[in-house]
Formats: C-alpha cells, structure tokens, sequence
C-alpha cells in the first residue's frame, strides 16, 4: 500500500538524520555523528561577581531558570525546598542531599527537553495505556501491524525495511535494562536517545560501525571514512576539504596507526571521553553551600546558599547592581 511505503520511507530518512548523515556542504565531517555534552549553560561562571546565572541555569535547566527569575524571593526559597525533599527522596531519603544526589539531579534537569519529547510522545507507542511499552506496542506503532511471516511484503525494497526492524529489536532489548520486553518511559528514552545514556555506548557504536563498514570486516577503512561524507562525481576533483578528512583519518581517528578504525576507535570518535559536566557543578555547589565540611548538604545549608541554586526578581536585581558596578 502506498500509504505505508511512503511512511516507511520517511522513517528511514527520520533514522539517517538521528545517525547524521551530514553533507557535504556542512562542513567537517562527523558533525551529526559525534555526540558533544551540550555546555549546562551559556552564561559565565563568574560567582566572584555575584553572577550566578550559570549555576541557576545548570540547577535548574534553562527554561526553569527563566520562571524562577519572575518568581519572589519567599517563593523562590518555597520552591528550592521542594527541590531538595525531591533530591533526597530520588536518592537514599536519608534526610540529606549528597554529592551523587546532586549531581543525579543536574544531569536529570539538563536532560529535561529530551524527556519532555518523550512524553509527548509516549501515547503513540504506548497503545494499551498501561503506563509501559512493550517491543510488540512500539514496533506496530513504528512500522504498521503485520501477520507473522508477511512483514513488509507491500513496500518497496523490504530487506532493508527487515534489517531496521532487526536493528531496532537489538536497540530495544539493550535499553530495556531489566529484561521483561517492557518498557519504562526511562528505558524508551534510552532507545529513543541512546547516545545520552552510558548502558547505551556499545550499541551506538555498533550501529555507526554497521553504517559505515560496507565491506563487512568489522572495521572502517579511509574510503569508507570518506564515503559517508561525500560522493565522488565522474571527472570532479576531490575538493580540499575531503582531503582534509583523509589527514583527520590518519592522525586522529586512526588511534592505532594500522589504516582503519576498529569499535573501540570508532566509539572514541562518535562519543568522544568528556568532562563530566554535572558532577563538576554538583561539587562547586557543595563546597560553596556545606558550611560545616561534612560532605554533604542539609535542607538549611541549600536554602541559606539559595541565591546560589536559583534565582529571582530579589537576585536579578543584585546581578544588575554588580554589572552597572562593573561598568562603573
């Protein structure tokens, strides 16, 4: 049926553009492939000023700062201390916020548009309404009903349809951590965005070497390196960019110096090691805010410190005060 090629086919572009197939006119090469940390904000960490937009932003996420600016300074301190029962309630309930509490927390609000679009659209895979997902609920949702035996026999080119549906089956039972072909809105967002969640590497690898070796010897060579960036034309030179990338191959990608790329450089390539951005500010947070160096943060020492992890019209207005200082 016409129909369902058509939505079949714009799945398979739908999955080329999340793997990032990047063109030619992008620029260099592997910048839908390689997965950056995206920064926890775009301000200055400048807390000597008494500007703590950036840990405001990395606290609370961007969006939720921009409500806490509007907000009072009483309601402001209100809505921190919910935060910190959250905190401590996702983590041991001990009555204290510790070091992993808090950075669970910073990673969780950064990862909030990711988990927002998941929720929006958690109905349509979530078909029987019982607050989980099964493989069978997400693979009709994706790809059409089908009797056993008859998949895809009305659509055009229909192995490669059966080997996104294989890959797809694979992806689901790596991200369904508990093994019960169901899954959580937290396992379907790994499936979903596998290159944010750490349990998820080895198949983001995987895929990407999948994509890349076309000979199938299990290893990315320099041609292949290249043809998944640009397409030589009959009689075209190669423009110097291309050439570029061969040079990029040979002393960056190619770790090892033996002319290709195995999984382990392949991985080093699309998620490459980063700082570990939360945890960093979860540990500027707590040496500013644990007054009595026990290595951990009560209810009193957050909100004492709450100018710091959040803002309002009271903090914003201190903020102008040191600028127009500044300037001054």
């Amino acid at each position: 049926m016409m129909w369902r090629w058509s939505f079949l086919l714009l799945l398979l572009l739908l999955r080329r553009w999340a793997l990032g197939k990047p063109s030619p006119d992008a620029g260099p090469h592997g910048q839908g492939r390689v997965h950056h940390g995206t920064p926890l904000s775009e301000a200055p960490h400048d807390d000597a000023h008494g500007n703590f937009q950036y840990d405001h932003e990395a606290f609370l996420g961007r969006d939720v700062a921009k409500e806490f600016d509007k907000l009072s300074p009483e309601e402001s301190q209100a809505r921190l201390g919910r935060i910190v029962d959250r905190m401590d309630l996702a983590g041991d309930s001990d009555g204290w916020v510790s070091l992993a509490e808090l950075r669970a927390w910073i990673a969780h609000t950064q990862q909030r548009h990711i988990r927002d679009s998941v929720s929006a659209a958690w109905h349509t895979y979530d078909t029987d309404r019982d607050g989980r997902v099964g493989w069978e609920e997400l693979r009709n949702a994706t790809y059409g009903h089908y009797e056993p035996g008859e998949e895809f026999h009305d659509v055009e080119d229909a192995e490669t349809y059966k080997k996104m549906l294989a890959r797809d089956e694979r992806r689901f039972r790596v991200a369904d951590q508990d093994g019960d072909s169901m899954a959580t809105r937290e396992e379907l967002t790994a499936f979903l965005h596998p290159e944010e969640f750490p349990h998820m590497r080895d198949i983001v690898v995987a895929e990407t070497l999948e994509d890349l070796d076309k000979n199938k010897d299990g290893y990315v060579q320099v041609e292949e390196y290249i043809a998944d960036l640009y397409s030589e034309e009959p009689g075209e030179e190669e423009p110097a960019w291309v050439q570029t990338e061969r040079q990029q191959f040979r002393e960056f990608r190619d770790l090892n110096k033996d002319g290709r790329l195995d999984g382990s450089e392949v991985g080093y390539w699309v998620l490459p090691p980063s700082q570990d951005q939360p945890l960093v500010e979860a540990n500027h947070l707590l040496h500013e805010s644990d007054t009595d160096k026990d290595g951990r943060l009560s209810k009193a020492e957050i909100l004492n410190n709450w100018n710091m992890f959040v803002g309002s019209q009271a903090t914003n207005y201190g903020e102008d005060l040191t600028r127009h200082h500044d300037e001054l």
